[in-house]
């Protein structure tokens, strides 16, 4: 049959484009906006070889091979099907087991059915040199693809180059047509920011946690400092520590918010910004500005504050506003269009929850319990971010700067929304 299908190995594909265009193979250190790459691949096959595409194999490792965002959003592709090996972590590396030998099956039974006529691997590992020469021997037409290699050398098995029937090289402008080196100056990429100090907090370092009381004493830090106490609460993904509130435990009033500007506005002082994200005791002097913290009421509290209001804790829950019809569409997005990333998945949650409110009250009543997230509405949003593979390889629990990350997000969309609504008048 004069069909094409193409083989390729995502961790040599991915990893030489981020040796390319970041200088290490860390796929971290790249972006991917894989519809874009996939319909490249197609394009390509289909001109290289001269025959319609059957359908392209993406083969990649995954911590117990449980799919990650990136494979939810492929598998769905038209002509894509997603094989998974697992991902295992050694020596402080992580290393593929069981992708090689699910390449090289795919490769000796689509040759020995007769699937196709042309074969494009898309690898260059040295391990399929014996299914690519038996798929020669079958009748199939080998075409070898390599990512332009960031010295001008090889990056391929020489053994698999001499043996290919066909070879291209994907250089840097195809390569950058889906494929972009990321930013690393921060956690989240610079946003126009509402509240200022939610980035001063995303790019502080993470506070330690207090030592665990002794029996018979009393469960507070910062006492006699003249600070407030620092709150260290339990949440839907296990006890993390927070930084404190703002002044008198409450959101800041208008005139105290950092951001606003013109005379008696609050802007925040390099002084003040340098103790966000930290305990409280260990800046004694200063009057921090209003920080996240976690949400629950449970485990550690801070004595004196206020609890949840019962407005609060009254606000409806994202699932009890969605539809089934709503349900099967948000699922559908976070698959095709949600990339996982913690700032955007808060950014995602709070969006919904706004849009399908029936009182524009209730979003208020969410604002002004700044910084802290309603209990319930904060377990439901750290139970949707761990949809998105979060969880992996953090004993079940969301990694802490994802966690500032994820409410930053959420209160950012917050911010959005509530920017240009009226204050509400006094009656």
């Amino acid at each position: 049959m004069d069909r094409c299908v193409v083989l390729v190995d995502a961790g040599y594909l991915l990893g030489a484009a981020a040796s390319l265009l970041a200088g290490e193979p860390a796929r971290s250190r790249i972006t991917v906006d894989h519809s874009v790459l996939i319909q490249a691949l197609r394009e390509r096959a289909e001109a290289d070889t001269g025959c319609r595409l059957l359908r392209i194999y993406w083969f990649d490792g995954a911590p117990d091979r449980v799919p990650q965002p990136e494979h939810r959003r492929l598998r769905v592709m038209p002509r894509v099907t997603v094989r998974l090996g697992a991902l295992t972590r050694s020596e402080g590396r992580w290393a593929q087991k069981g992708v090689d030998a699910a390449m090289h099956a795919e490769l000796t039974e689509l040759a020995r059915n007769r699937a196709c006529s042309d074969i494009v691997l898309v690898t260059g590992d040295g391990d399929l040199l014996p299914g690519l020469m038996s798929a020669k021997e079958h009748g199939v037409a080998v075409h070898l693809w390599a990512v332009q290699a960031a010295d001008g050398d090889y990056n391929q098995s020489e053994d698999l180059v001499a043996e290919a029937d066909e070879r291209r090289v994907l250089d840097r402008a195809w390569i950058t047509r889906a494929v972009r080196a990321r930013d690393l100056t921060g956690v989240c990429p610079p946003r126009p920011d509402t509240r200022p100090e939610i980035a001063a907090i995303l790019s502080a370092p993470l506070p330690e946690p207090p030592p665990a009381p002794s029996a018979g004493t009393p469960v507070a830090t910062g006492a006699g400092t003249g600070a407030p106490p620092v709150e260290q609460v339990e949440t839907a993904a296990g006890a993390a520590p927070a930084a404190a509130p703002g002044r008198n435990g409450t959101r800041p009033a208008a005139d105290e918010r950092p951001g606003d500007s013109g005379p008696g506005k609050g802007v925040p002082t390099p002084k003040d910004l340098a103790g966000l994200g930290r305990p409280a005791a260990h800046t004694p002097h200063a009057a921090p500005a209003a920080t996240l913290r976690w949400s629950s009421d449970r485990g550690w509290v801070e004595r004196g504050a206020p609890g949840e209001s019962p407005e609060a804790a009254a606000l409806p829950m994202l699932a009890q506003l969605t539809t089934a019809e709503q349900r099967w569409a948000d699922r559908e997005e976070d698959i095709t269009t949600v990339s996982g990333d913690p700032y955007e998945v808060g950014q995602v949650f709070a969006r919904r929850w706004i849009d399908r409110l029936a009182h524009p009250g209730h979003l208020r009543t969410l604002s002004a319990e700044y910084p802290r997230i309603p209990h319930r509405i904060d377990g439901e949003l750290l139970r949707y971010a761990a949809r998105f593979g979060l969880l992996a390889h953090k004993d079940d629990q969301i990694d802490e700067r994802d966690r500032y990350a994820i409410r930053a997000g959420f209160w950012r969309e917050v911010d959005a929304r509530t920017a240009d609504e009226p204050a509400p008048t006094g009656e």
